[in-house]
């Protein structure tokens, strides 16, 4: 009598490859429950300094208005919060300036847009530019571009 192979081959190919997944899974296991706990890096808060929270930009972050909050902080004068990078003149929209605002990464601002705290860009000319608490209003700030390095 004469039996086919095929036949017979299938269920000892099943039976291998079921042995494999149940010793690969058994494998996964052991390894993913006897090793090390998993640590996470946070940071350590420092004992005896103290953060420095800036009041409005707190009450901005959760929702609140711009109406000013009273702050123990020193007050930073106008021309330390801005510092220009660069400009852009153009005779027909007015021109637009780089300007970064306290110590925050450069945004571009067009002429008319407001900056912060109710300051509009007023005019940009050559490596100048004015700010003003209205468009049409007296100059409050005068950036200017620092000196080219030669």
């Amino acid at each position: 009598m004469q039996t086919n192979i095929v036949s017979v081959g299938w269920p000892r190919t099943a039976a291998f490859v079921l042995g494999g997944l149940a010793a690969a899974s058994v494998v996964f296991w052991v390894l993913k429950t006897s090793g090390k706990p998993l640590q996470l890096n946070t940071p350590a808060a420092a004992s005896g300094t103290s953060t420095v929270i800036d009041p409005v930009a707190l009450s901005r972050a959760l929702g609140g208005g711009r109406a000013p909050v009273a702050s123990s902080a020193p007050s930073i004068s106008l021309s330390a919060r801005f510092s220009m990078v660069g400009v852009v003149a153009d005779s027909q929209s007015g021109g637009a300036a780089l300007i970064a605002v306290d110590g925050a990464p450069p945004r571009p601002y067009r002429v008319g847009a407001t900056v912060a705290d109710g300051l509009v860009l007023q005019s940009v000319k050559g490596r100048v530019a004015a700010l003003a608490a209205q468009r049409d209003g007296p100059v409050v700030l005068t950036l200017e571009l620092p000196p080219l390095k030669r």
